[in-house]
């Protein structure tokens, strides 16, 4: 008989329950449960992780914390055979701290492939993503749009705190592909890293109007918004080479007026800038 569990899609548990009913672990992103016969697979969004929703297929990042990951370790071998082993997979998404969302059971549609992603030592390695699937077929689950913004507070405030380099490499590797989840309305998750190396490299200067910011916000920074040339509703990639900081009224005047001549200015600045970086 197939494991069903007694919760519900959206319904948020604790670490605690979670081992409950799944008879698994209280550790680890990948809990086996011989039990249950399950896979509880878990992507805590509050950590500098790159899992993402991309449409209706959710791109998962193996285990292993350091260096390389092999497809043949531990739960990336579970998750990667799940399609022949019988094992059923469930999937939580942690958007605030200690809180579990269900998303519902998944299934692994696609081929694992590699993808370059930092360790805890912050050492680039290799890493496997798993591209899967709510197994019913339905849309991700709509979460509210404050617990968004939450993980994305969270997540722009682990960027600010990396040094120059470190936040510099971070945002040269990100990937550019924007997450795209539904809120209330289509919601691009933009990448910190590159938001925030966007503001650092401007030195406090709007790069359409080339004035300084038009105030500091209270922690005594250059207020500034990151736009992207190319925007992400156009298909804009979401990396260094698309974003650059602007003051609030250009930022209107960029979304507003759309002119070719801004767009132009933008470019010329941004590829200014990789050159002398080179």
């Amino acid at each position: 008989m197939v494991f069903q569990p007694n919760i519900k899609i959206g319904q948020i548990l604790n670490n605690n329950q979670i081992a409950e009913v799944f008879k698994c672990s209280t550790q680890g992103g990948m809990r086996r449960s011989h039990a249950t016969n399950t896979l509880v697979i878990i992507s805590d969004h509050t950590k500098l992780y790159e899992d993402k929703w991309i449409g209706k297929l959710f791109h998962y990042t193996g285990m292993g914390k350091k260096g390389d990951q092999s497809l043949s370790f531990a739960q990336n071998k579970t998750l990667a055979e799940s399609n022949n082993n019988d094992v059923a997979v469930h999937l939580f998404e942690v958007l605030r701290p200690t809180e579990y969302v269900y998303m519902g059971q998944v299934e692994l549609v696609g081929e694992p492939y590699q993808d370059e992603q930092f360790d805890e030592d912050k050492i680039l390695r290799n890493v496997w993503i798993f591209p899967l699937e709510l197994v019913s077929g339905k849309k991700p689950l709509r979460l509210p749009k404050r617990l968004i913004d939450s993980k994305e507070e969270a997540r722009e405030k682990l960027a600010q705190k990396l040094s120059d380099e470190e936040l510099a490499l971070r945002a040269k590797h990100a990937s550019k592909k924007a997450t795209s989840r539904t809120v209330t309305t289509n919601n691009f998750e933009r990448n910190p890293f590159v938001t925030e190396y966007a503001k650092r490299w401007s030195k406090g200067i709007c790069q359409l109007c080339e004035r300084p910011a038009p105030f500091m916000n209270k922690k005594g920074e250059p207020h500034l918004h990151c736009h992207h040339i190319i925007w992400l509703s156009k298909g804009g990639e979401d990396s260094i080479y698309n974003a650059i900081a602007v003051c609030s009224n250009c930022h209107d005047k960029l979304h507003i007026l759309d002119l070719e001549s801004d767009v132009l200015k933008l470019r010329q600045k941004v590829e200014q800038h990789h050159l002398l970086k080179i």
